[in-house]
């Protein structure tokens, strides 16, 4: 009969040592609590997901932009992803939601 070696139990999580979120990382956390507090509306998580979407696209051509290789198609996305960011900012502030974007902003 092989035997096993027995472990201990994991710790309790009230003993475990962790690192504190960054502060991307809780207003992240902040942002998905209010989200679910809240009954959110389709137009406000449109709005959202728009203007976070449209956001890295405009942080990545912005990078393209310094590094000096921006073609002039880059350049009008650049400018369609911040018009889609501002009409986003809009939608939520008439929806009295812009928390939701406030840290991304």
């Amino acid at each position: 009969m092989a035997t096993r070696e027995l472990t201990g139990a994991p710790e309790r999580a009230e003993h475990m040592v962790t690192e504190p979120l960054s502060p991307a990382a809780a207003a992240a956390v902040r942002r998905l609590e209010l989200a679910l507090s809240l009954p959110v509306a389709p137009n406000v998580v449109r709005a959202v997901t728009q203007y976070e979407a449209a956001a890295v696209h405009a942080q990545e051509l912005a990078a393209l932009a310094a590094s000096g290789r921006m073609s002039d198609l880059d350049a009008d996305s650049l400018a369609a992803a911040e018009d889609l960011m501002a009409a986003s900012r809009v939608a939520l502030a008439a929806a009295g939601q812009l928390h939701l974007i406030e840290a991304a902003s």
